[in-house]
């Protein structure tokens, strides 16, 4: 017998049974990832964060699990569906609070439904997905979500839940044995430019360095935190991460690398990564000087000499960006999961996602047949 349990703090769940379950070293779904978030203030009810991870167990023993969060908007997610929301309201319905099964403000994709990796694998994750539909009736919301799936899930859920994607960046490495290597796979004009580009950024006699999270010091660590949080503030966005988050991160060891330009002590912009499972994932970007080509430097070309040095098979550098294709990134489907409680509601966002599906096939078929890639490396 398997009995669902909801659990307020993931600090209520055995950290080595979980990350067990994640079936891949996945960095984001890892215990003390999501327990960072926690504890250092960026899960919070007034920011629309209140955690209710759930637990699959038999007698006293985990055996499956999911990263979940009652959700009283929809910021943070990158699976935008503000009209959806907008629409239910006008109807007279309360949108929020919503379930969703996803990693905070991370568009990564990867596992939501932790059950391993052995024969019982596909049932758990049938039987989470149950669990939170069942949750989703008995709280009597109107809708649970499951965002940046991996490709394995998406088997487990069955067609009352309606199926969207998206398009992201991706690069790939292919045995590249340096950046100069990588380069010469390029079409001419694309090689050209990063290379330029790359020139302005040595010209700029600025220090340029990836490090292990574990190896900045604290003021160190206060300065890219101010970097990131100047960055969102610029562009009327919320900074949800706290220092005191961004200091945690410096010690899940050399799962977190950062790449700064310097001059001196003061950091004048940084890239923070996370890496795990043969994938470097970009995440956050912050400057206080106006280089050419400096964001390109710290955001891509150190991430792919970073992935290359150290055997990385993939490079995800965050949400959006047709720009990453002329640098070698190729699109990639991402995946979600929605269930909406209500027939009728669900059966009309069903109509506007097959309309909506439409416009991404053929996004998705023009990205490809313009790969920054020359004929022969295709």
């Amino acid at each position: 017998m398997l009995t669902a349990r909801f659990h307020p703090d993931i600090a209520e769940l055995p950290a080595a049974t979980w990350d067990a379950l994640r079936g891949q070293p996945n960095p984001f779904v890892s215990h003390a990832f999501l327990y960072a978030l926690e504890r250092t203030g960026c899960i919070r009810p007034e920011w629309g964060w209140q955690a209710h991870h759930l637990g699959l167990y038999e007698g006293d023993v985990l055996v499956a699990a999911a990263p979940l969060y009652l959700k009283g908007n929809s910021h943070g997610e990158f699976v935008f569906d503000w009209s959806w929301a907008g629409a239910w309201e006008r109807a007279g319905g309360n949108y929020y609070p919503k379930l969703l099964n996803a990693v905070p403000y991370s568009p990564v994709p990867g596992p939501r439904l932790l059950a391993g990796h052995g024969e019982r694998a596909p049932r758990l994750r049938q039987a989470l997905v149950h669990a939170i539909r069942a949750e989703t009736e008995r709280l009597g919301l109107s809708s649970a979500h499951a965002n940046f799936l991996g490709d394995e899930e998406l088997a487990a859920f069955d067609g009352e839940w309606l199926a969207r994607s998206d398009v992201q960046f991706h690069w790939h490495n292919r045995g590249y044995a340096g950046f100069g290597d990588f380069l010469d796979t390029l079409k001419a004009k694309k090689r050209k430019n990063i290379r330029q580009e790359r020139a302005h950024v040595q010209a700029s006699g600025l220090a340029i360095r990836v490090l292990p999270g574990q190896d900045l010091d604290d003021d160190q660590w206060r300065q890219v935190h101010a970097l990131y949080k100047a960055t969102f503030d610029a562009k009327g966005n919320h900074a949800a991460l706290t220092l005191a988050f961004f200091r945690a991160l410096g010690g899940l060891g050399d799962t977190v690398q950062v790449a700064t330009a310097s001059k001196g002590k003061r950091i004048e912009a940084m890239a923070l990564f996370l890496q795990g499972d043969g994938t470097l994932y970009g995440r956050y970007w912050g400057a206080r000087v106006e280089v050419p080509g400096l964001h390109f430097e710290l955001c891509y070309y150190r991430g792919i000499e970073h992935a290359i040095a150290h055997g990385l098979q993939r490079f995800e550098p965050g949400a959006q960006g047709e720009h990453k294709l002329a640098r070698g990134f190729v699109p990639v489907r991402t995946h979600s999961r929605h269930y909406l409680a209500h027939p009728q509601f669900r059966e009309a966002v069903r109509n506007a996602l097959a309309l909506e599906a439409e416009g991404i096939d053929d996004y998705a078929a023009e990205l490809a047949a313009h790969t920054p890639y020359a004929e022969a490396c295709r």
